[in-house]
């Protein structure tokens, strides 16, 4: 696995939103995560794709 970091284009935020809630997502910059406060999901973000997986995501604490 690489240690290189691909930015996630803030742009795709617009048009992306949580697949278990229908709802709007914050980006997370030092996690790469998307959040999902309504779900209290974490959704991440690999090589710059963000994986809109709810079995990927991770609870928030």
């Amino acid at each position: 696995m690489s240690d290189v970091r691909v930015d996630f284009d803030r742009r795709m935020l617009d048009g992306l939103i949580c697949p278990r809630t229908q709802t709007t997502l914050s980006y997370d910059a030092d996690k790469q995560e998307l959040v999902s406060k309504a779900a209290n999901l974490a959704y991440p973000i690999r090589n710059g794709i963000p994986v809109m997986l709810v079995d990927e995501a991770r609870e928030l604490d």
